[in-house]
């Protein structure tokens, strides 16, 4: 009865493995550079690749500077995939760049600033929405 229970208990949790795991990789992915300063402006570039299984049709993100201090000093929203009828959507499979222009009225007192990114909306192909939270993974990536 326990070696039952015991094979039962293993094949559940081989399937819950299989199944998040296929789950996982059905995602929005996203790639943040460091910041790249030039005078008045932070650069900030997105890689974005279309795991999910539909087209994403547009997707609109925040991006917040931080200095060391961990205090924002600017911040910018834009529309990073489509957003308006020339633009195209991004294909299922297909990968992307994206260069984030930040503004400021003066110069940045440092160079060592963080970017933080969030994804406000992500339409699918249909109008459908994607959940910003389960379907949007974004990672860190090196200079």
């Amino acid at each position: 009865m326990i070696s039952r229970l015991r094979n039962y208990l293993r094949r559940f949790a081989f399937g819950l493995t299989f199944v998040y795991g296929v789950g996982a990789s059905a995602q929005l992915a996203v790639t943040v550079s460091p910041p790249n300063v030039v005078g008045q402006k932070a650069i900030v570039s997105l890689a974005l690749k279309n795991g999910l299984l539909e087209k994403v049709e547009s997707a609109r993100a925040v991006v917040f500077l931080l200095d060391e201090q961990g205090k924002m000093v600017a911040q910018g929203t834009r529309w990073v995939i489509g957003g308006s009828q020339d633009k195209p959507g991004l294909a299922v499979g297909a990968t992307n760049a994206f260069h984030f222009v930040i503004a400021s009225d003066k110069s940045f007192l440092t160079t060592n600033l963080t970017a933080k990114v969030m994804f406000s909306r992500v339409v699918l192909e249909g109008g459908k929405l994607a959940d910003v939270n389960k379907d949007v993974k974004i990672g860190q990536g090196g200079k």
